[in-house]
Order: C-alpha cells, then sequence, then structure tokens
C-alpha cells in the first residue's frame, strides 16, 4: 500500500476510523482513484473556505472604515455583527438586515434557521457576500434606520434626523413625499373640477378653474383641449381657434378634441386651414375616427355633402360609439333633405350617449323644418335641459314656442338667450320677429337698431326693418332698407323674398295677407 501512494498525497484523517487499526473496506475505498479526486477537491475546498473568511473580515474592515451617520448606529451594527447567533424576528425579517429588494429574499431565505458557530461556511457567508454586491455600507445603514421598527434608539434618531424612506430605489426625506403627494392632488382636484364643470356645459365656470393650473400644466395638449371645447361651447369660436391651435403645438400627435377643432374652422370658414388640419389627422391616424370626421367638415363646407357623408360614415365604421360622428352624418343627411336617414342618425347617437345634446338638437331642426311643432318643442326643451347655457339651443326653442303661438313663453326665452350671449344676433332677431307679430313695431325697431352694430352686413336685419316700415306706411324708408338688403347679396331665397315684398310695397297689408 506504502508503494502504491507513495506518489500521491495522503488522504485527510477520518473521523469515524477505530482506534486499533484502519477499516480494510475503508482502505481499500481510500486506495482507488476516486479517493485521490476526492482528496484534491477536499485540499481545494479548504482554500476556498480560507478565502471567503477573508472576504468576509475585508468586507468588515471596509464597512467599518465608513464614517457613520451615528455613533449609536455604528455599535449597534457592530454589535449585530459579532454576535455568535443572529435570529429572524417574527415577522420573518431580521433586525440586522441592511439591504432590500432581491438582496433581502436571499438573505431572509439564509437566515431562516439559526445560524451557530461552527456551522457551514456557505450559509455564514450568504448575507455577508450579498450584502457587499449589492449595496455599499452606508446605504445598508440607511435602509437598516428604516426597517428596524422595533428599536426605540433608531426611533428616536429617525425623529431627530428626518425620516428617510425608499421610494423606487431612490431614499428621500419624508417630508418631501409628503409635498409632492399634497401638490399632485391639489393638481388632480383642479383638473377633475374643471372637466366635471365642463361636462356640467359651465363653461365660463371651467375656464376659470383651468386657469388656477400652473403655467407648465395649463399648456399642455389635453388642458388646451379642453379650454377650446369649453369655448365652443361659449360660441366664442376665435378663442377656442386659439385655444386648440396651441394644443396642437404643444402635442403635435394628440388627437383629444381635434374633430372639435375642426368644427371651429367650419365655422370660422376657414378652408385652407380646415383642409390643413385633415391632411395632417389623416397622415397621423388613418384609423381614427377624429381624422375622418375633419376630413368630412372640409368637404362640406366645400358644399360637396355626399363626399363629406362618406367621410362621415368612414369614422362611424372606424368605431361605432364615436356619438359625434353619427351626429355629423345627421346634419348631412338633413343638407340634402334626408329626414329620415337624418332622424335614424340623431337617434343612433343618443343611444350611445344620451347626454348628447347636439342630436336632439338636431332632431328638433329636423321636426321644426317639417312643421311638427310639438315634436320640435319637445327636443329642444331635452336639449336645453341638458345645455341650459346655450343661446342657440334657447333661441330655436323660443322660435318653436312662437310657431305654437304661445308668443309670451317664447319672447321671455329670447331674453334669457339675449342675456346668455349678447353677441349672438340670432335671438336678437327673433326677439323682433316676434315683436313684429305681435305688432309692437316701435320696440322692435329698437331691437333692431342695436342688432345692426353687431351685425351690420346680415341682409336679414335690413329686409326686417323694411317690412316694419311698410307696415306703418312709411315707403321710403321701406324701399331704401329693401334696397340696402340686396346690396348684402342675400341667399337665392331671400332675394326672392325681398323683391315680392318690393313689388307689394303699395299694396295694403290687408289685401296681401287675403293673395
Amino acid at each position: 500500500m506504502a508503494t502504491q501512494l507513495s506518489g500521491v498525497a495522503p488522504p485527510p484523517l477520518c473521523r469515524n476510523a477505530q482506534p486499533n487499526g484502519p477499516n480494510p473496506s475503508a482502505l481499500g475505498a481510500d486506495s482507488s482513484p476516486r479517493s485521490t479526486v476526492n482528496s484534491t477537491i477536499q485540499a481545494h475546498r479548504r482554500k476556498f473556505v480560507d478565502e471567503g473568511k477573508l472576504r468576509k473580515i475585508s468586507g468588515r474592515l471596509f464597512s467599518d472604515s465608513i464614517p457613520r451617520r451615528s455613533t449609536r448606529l455604528a455599535g449597534e451594527t457592530g454589535a449585530n455583527t459579532n454576535t455568535s447567533s443572529t435570529t429572524v424576528a417574527g415577522n420573518g425579517t431580521s433586525h440586522s438586515s441592511k439591504y432590500l429588494g432581491g438582496a433581502k429574499l436571499s438573505s431572509v431565505a439564509c437566515r431562516s434557521v439559526t445560524v451557530r458557530k461552527g456551522q457551514s461556511w456557505a450559509n455564514e457567508n450568504c448575507d455577508e457576500g450579498t450584502r457587499h454586491d449589492v449595496f455599499d455600507d452606508s446605504r445598508s445603514n440607511i435602509t437598516a434606520m428604516t426597517s428596524s421598527s422595533s428599536s426605540s434608539g433608531i426611533t428616536r434618531s429617525l425623529e431627530q434626523e428626518g425620516a428617510i424612506m425608499p421610494v423606487g430605489g431612490v431614499f428621500m426625506n419624508s417630508s418631501r413625499i409628503l409635498g409632492g403627494a399634497s401638490e399632485i392632488l391639489g393638481l388632480l382636484r383642479i383638473l377633475g373640477e374643471g372637466y366635471r364643470l365642463s361636462c356640467m356645459y359651465r363653461c365660463q365656470d371651467a375656464l376659470d378653474v383651468y386657469l388656477k393650473l400652473p403655467h407648465k400644466h395649463y399648456n399642455t395638449g389635453w388642458v388646451l383641449s379642453q379650454v377650446g371645447k369649453a369655448y365652443f361651447e361659449l360660441v366664442d369660436y376665435l378663442e377656442a381657434a386659439r385655444a386648440f391651435s396651441l394644443a396642437r403645438r404643444a402635442c403635435p400627435h394628440g388627437l383629444e378634441g381635434m374633430d372639435v377643432y375642426s368644427t371651429v374652422l367650419y365655422h370660422l370658414k376657414e378652408d385652407m386651414k380646415l383642409s390643413y388640419l385633415a391632411q395632417e389627422l389623416v397622415s397621423t391616424d388613418r384609423l381614427a375616427p377624429q381624422s375622418w370626421c375633419a376630413m368630412g367638415n372640409c368637404y362640406s363646407l366645400q358644399k360637396d355633402h355626399e363626399t363629406a357623408l362618406k367621410n362621415f360614415q368612414r369614422a362611424v365604421q372606424l368605431n361605432s360609439r364615436f356619438a359625434y360622428a353619427h351626429t355629423l352624418c345627421g346634419h348631412e343627411y338633413v343638407a340634402l333633405e334626408d329626414y329620415e336617414n337624418g332622424i335614424k342618425s340623431y337617434q343612433s347617437a343618443l343611444r350611445i350617449d344620451a347626454r348628447h345634446y347636439n342630436s336632439w338638437y338636431g332632431l328638433g331642426m329636423v321636426y321644426l323644418r317639417q312643421e311638427k311643432l310639438e315634436f320640435s318643442e319637445h327636443h329642444f326643451r331635452m336639449a336645453f335641459q341638458i345645455n341650459p347655457r346655450s343661446s342657440v339651443i334657447m333661441s330655436y326653442l323660443g322660435t318653436a314656442l312662437h310657431a305654437l303661438k304661445r308668443s309670451e313663453d317664447a319672447l321671455e326665452m329670447m331674453e334669457r338667450a339675449i342675456l346668455a350671449d349678447k353677441k349672438n344676433p340670432l335671438p336678437m332677431y327673433q326677439k323682433a320677429n316676434i315683436l313684429v307679430s305681435m305688432e309692437r313695431f316701435g320696440e322692435a325697431l329698437e331691437v333692431l337698431e342695436e342688432l345692426k352694430e353687431y351685425a351690420p352686413r346680415e341682409s336679414s336685419v335690413y329686409a326686417l326693418m323694411g317690412k316694419i316700415y311698410k307696415r306703418r306706411n312709411m315707403h321710403e324708408k321701406a324701399m331704401l332698407h329693401f334696397g340696402l338688403a340686396l346690396d348684402l347679396k342675400p341667399s337665392a331665397t331671400d332675394v326672392a323674398t325681398i323683391k315680392a315684398a318690393i313689388e307689394k310695397l303699395h299694396v295694403p297689408d290687408e289685401i296681401e295677407d287675403n293673395l
């Protein structure tokens, strides 16, 4: 045996060897080549153990050399390091833990049982190796402060120096966190209040609330779009276009409110801007209903109602729950005098959104043209209940009431419409019409003289004044105002009406009514 093992390192002593002599079976096993390999592995293992202990000691030396935030904390940390037995708290978290995240999870797994002297080096060094690989000791001190809630000394230290809390891997002062949370909640409160008022169509109140936002939050795409919608509901198209333009500049690829922006440009007759907007939206997203609503408004402004209808139907195909696209389809059907399909489109929009007042208004207009006055008054009143601040809805509701021979109610509604929006000429004109029907010509002329200041180039105003002068047998003034109305280039229907009134200028009203 000595001859066979002369060139091999002697194997380690076996603790279970008998004192009287070696076990023959054990010696036979040790004399095999596998014994040689095992002895070599064990030799390397002993060397690895020494390196691990050296790394552990060096880590402690380096960690102790870093200045502590508190000498009291340094003493407690040293005491925890030198203890022979480290136990796990009742909730599964060690009080000597100095780390967060995945390092904490691995250490808890290693410390799930009590670590004692004489235990394998792997369990002893599990948390130390992970600790120094993931975090430095200065950061681990801060984490130990926040995780040791049961230590009264650490609690007093936190109260004296200010609590430190981990947020997304970054340690911040608790006062700063509370201040930031309070600021965010205040910002969300303002945004929510403004949006709530907009949904209630209290548009001026919503604008006042949005003005409370800081400058950097006000000049964002979403907020400016909401401001543009509010001005649109207030029939202030110039301010609405300005707000939407700023929203496009702040968020060039945003689609929020662009369908309303296209309608604003439609009312302002800005055909070039509307065409450019439609092309930009289609190039941005061809599958968005807002893009095709803008394209439809572009063709509708050019009086190409059939092509406009196809574009609005395309928007409905892309999103059947987009109520405004159904309403725009209804407007085009009415322009094409297809009232049956127009009513179906408006009703489809109301099935999606019962508070979409534009569809109630559209149905009221259809029934007013069909002279179904009770239906018209009902639908206009429904729209008025949803949006009680719209002067346009008040004006047409007053018109329906006047057609139903309820002149006093109609006159009261027109007064409310004038107070709601003094810049809107429609209720003033309708009020003058109602006064003429009640034969209160002097009051009607006063209203029309005031209206000329708001709409100096409106031919219908001069035509109605000519009619009043004719009823009062003031033929020269009547002829003057009829001529002014023709000079302002009214529509073909109005031209025919004005010329007929000029031909019958000297015919008494009683005979004219019989004719």
